[in-house]
């Protein structure tokens, strides 16, 4: 569903006097897209608070009040048949795989819940989760927003271009990641390319068994969990950056390392190819989903050797997205109730 532009509000459009956002309490996507979006709010001069979704019910009052709009993530739909005037966001499609079919089937049945509540509009991340969540779900989406990039990213490199050697991921390191698949790959570039490095950030199940892969090799980095400048330096001093989620619902490192120069090689698959599709061969290199060792080989090859031309990221800016939820905002009525058309 398209949205419409913020010219389209309405002039009787009563603006929130606070929005409050759900935010996860772990490093990644949802922390990092909570932050950005708080951050449009703010520039926009909307009071914001960010709160750990299960401090949500302490809050009930907030949560019935029409003049503020809530955001609530994935884990916070459990209070969506309560509220008025917020916006449910669906991060990704529930997986069986990685959260069992017992919490599966619970937020499944709470997103069809908060789709039908009055006080409750549903947004996805992308077309790609929307599409999912209908076809598999039979959950409608009143609309598709992707996610924010921090200002921090936008800022102009203060000294000359540097050398870019590296080949980065920041995530998680988990199975759905897939790094345990694609490290013997990344180890056979490395082998071929003189001057090549890696530099895996971030924490999870499968550091210690990637580290054993690389056996203490010093061309191989695993700096841990970064802030959000540590990552975007990181990111200016890399040529390409991988990931192996095939089922990744949108991905804001996707758009961070875009933002800072890099080539993105990512699966053929999921909400990330959604990001740049006229850059597809160029600036973005897509993996087989098999992660088939000499097919994904020739993808990094041709990713290492690709030029890196300047993209438009204005779409993605946090006052752009912040606006596109305001937009979604407008057709709340003044207590708070969303009138859907059948």
């Amino acid at each position: 569903m398209k949205i419409a532009s913020t010219k389209q509000i309405s002039m009787s459009y009563q603006f929130p006097e606070r929005v409050l956002i759900t935010s996860g309490h772990e490093v990644g996507g949802l922390k990092t897209f909570a932050q950005g979006l708080a951050e449009g709010f703010m520039a926009m001069n909307i009071p914001t608070e960010l709160i750990r979704p299960s401090k949500i019910w302490t809050r009930r009052r907030d949560l019935r009040d029409p003049r503020i709009l809530k955001v609530l993530s994935t884990t916070a739909v459990f209070a969506s048949p309560f509220a008025r005037r917020a916006i449910c966001v669906m991060h990704g499609t529930p997986s069986a795989e990685h959260q069992g079919w017992w919490k599966l089937g619970a937020l499944v049945t709470m997103f069809k819940l908060a789709s039908i509540c009055s006080g409750v509009q549903m947004v996805a991340v992308s077309d790609y989760v929307a599409v999912h969540m209908q076809t598999i779900f039979n959950i409608s989406t009143d609309a598709v927003i992707h996610n924010p990039v921090k200002s921090i990213f936008f800022e102009l490199v203060s000294h000359p271009a540097i050398e870019r050697p590296y080949i980065t991921y920041v995530g998680r390191l988990n199975r759905a990641k897939n790094m345990h698949r694609l490290i013997p790959v990344i180890v056979s570039l490395v082998n071929e390319t003189p001057g090549l490095r890696v530099c895996i950030v971030g924490e999870g199940e499968l550091r210690s068994e990637l580290k054993s892969i690389v056996k203490g090799d010093p061309r191989y980095e695993f700096p841990g969990n970064l802030d959000s400048a540590g990552v975007r330096d990181q990111l200016r001093r890399s040529k390409v950056f991988i990931s192996g989620n095939p089922t990744e619902p949108f991905g804001i490192v996707f758009l961070e390392a875009l933002s800072q120069g890099c080539i993105v090689a990512m699966p053929a698959c999921g909400g990330g190819v959604e990001i740049a599709l006229n850059q597809i061969g160029k600036r973005v290199h897509l993996l087989p989903l098999s992660f088939d060792h000499n097919q994904t080989l020739e993808v990094l090859r041709a990713a290492l050797n690709s030029d890196s031309c300047p993209i438009s990221m204005g779409a993605f800016n946090v006052k752009s997205v912040a606006s596109s939820y305001l937009n979604v905002d407008a057709r709340f009525d003044a207590q708070g109730i969303f009138h859907r058309t059948i």
